[in-house]
């Protein structure tokens, strides 16, 4: 601490400061070979460089799941949660600390099961902050269960002869909610896309969700194998407000030009019909921002304990 009372990160002091992808890393990522989560985190850390984001400044809020160990392995604060409650816990952080750069990872389990109460009115009270939610279709930490975006007939130890109902579209409910402002698609196996929509969301003033395809290695190696062979399966949705990529033309020749601004164009596009579109479904600004509508007053250290023993004191005998 210095004499104004706070600390030499706090106060500017490596304002002149150039962060590399190296200062974001941490411990070595032990995710198993050829894991998507792998694609995913450099994406991050490359986001995180492009944007110069002071480590001390950027938080990332994790359930429970492969997936959730995102906070192990960057080199910024973090708060490993607890099974479908990531939203919440990162809802907290950035209505205590709206200047903070909030970053959510969640499983499709832990965000469309146990947490899918959360992801719905999180996404209606849009708050400013990213949520990557990684989909392998699969529960891959606890070896192998049916998960809400298990493709239908798809067996796990759960349900050996294959998922009985059809899985959850993760994009047509975040668009479905009232007050959704940002929905987009990307691929893991596709990382000059991953990086671009990951950009975009931060960039996003609002609650920004991303549903990440991706493969486990382990129980659902061939979910997106077709994909990935045949780039005619998928299908780029691309607008200047959106993702443009023109480096990636001449491998995915399926494109469709649409604005991200047209609610009911998301919608219609986000209904499965053979093809894997990647990009931004919808984008809204103009939407209130929670953060902004609900603002906590700051307190010192002082008031706050100030406050604590007055109400302690209405308790005391």
């Amino acid at each position: 601490m210095n004499e104004s009372g706070c600390s030499l990160l706090s106060c500017g002091a490596d304002e002149d400061r150039e962060w590399t992808m190296d200062d974001y890393a941490s411990v070595l990522a032990r995710w198993c070979p050829g894991c998507g989560d792998h694609a995913v985190l450099t994406s991050v850390e490359r986001v995180f460089e492009t944007e110069q984001l002071p480590p001390e400044q950027t938080v990332c809020v994790s359930g429970i799941g492969c997936a959730s160990r995102f906070p192990h392995y960057l080199k910024t604060y973090g708060f490993h949660g607890i099974h479908g409650r990531a939203l919440p816990v990162a809802l907290g952080v950035k209505l205590r600390r709206p200047e903070l750069n909030v970053f959510v990872v969640m499983g499709d389990g832990d965000c469309c099961s146990i947490g899918a109460a959360h992801w719905i009115h999180t996404t209606r009270y849009n708050p400013d902050m990213v949520a990557l939610m990684l989909d392998n279709g699969v529960y891959g930490l606890t070896k192998n269960q049916t998960s809400p975006t298990s493709p239908r007939g798809v067996p796990s130890n759960t349900q050996p002869r294959g998922a009985f109902v059809p899985p959850m579209n993760p994009i047509s409910v975040t668009l479905g909610v009232t007050n959704a402002s940002f929905v987009a698609q990307t691929g893991d196996w596709v990382p000059a896309h991953l990086y671009a929509t990951i950009l975009a969301a931060h960039r996003h003033r609002g609650f920004a969700f991303v549903r990440v395809l991706q493969r486990c290695p382990q129980y659902t190696t061939n979910l997106f194998d077709s994909a990935m062979r045949d780039p005619g399966l998928v299908e780029l949705m691309v607008h200047p407000s959106g993702i443009m990529l023109p480096e990636l033309d001449r491998i995915y020749k399926n494109q469709v030009r649409h604005d991200p601004g047209d609610l009911q164009e998301a919608r219609r596009l986000a209904e499965p019909d053979g093809k894997i579109r990647l990009g931004v479904f919808y984008r809204n600004e103009e939407l209130p921002v929670y953060e902004e509508t609900r603002a906590v007053t700051p307190r010192s250290a002082a008031e706050k304990v100030a406050l604590l023993n007055k109400e302690l004191d209405r308790h005391a005998v």
